[in-house]
């Protein structure tokens, strides 16, 4: 199953992430499929590209639960429920 999920990167104590598709068996930092985006935690700085996100999530990739509250957060979520109903 493929999964939208966080990969740590950064310093000790200074973490940002990276959020990817990655396969659920993987390894947290393992190779992804794809880089779909970037999160800052410390900033709360957030750039999602969206067109690759939805098109994962119409493919059937489960986001994790703090990827899925972002997506949320940015209204992505919504817009994919949406055009799959279409």
């Amino acid at each position: 199953m493929i999964k939208l999920r966080l990969k740590r990167f950064g310093k000790k104590r200074e973490a940002s992430y990276r959020i990817i598709a990655i396969n659920s068996l993987t390894r947290r930092d393992g190779r992804p499929l794809e880089e779909l985006g970037f999160y800052n935690p410390r900033t709360d700085e957030v750039k999602l590209n969206v067109e690759g996100i939805t098109k994962r999530l119409q493919q059937g990739a489960q986001p994790t639960d703090t990827v899925r509250r972002l997506l949320v957060k940015a209204n992505i979520l919504e817009q994919a429920s949406a055009t799959a109903a279409s």
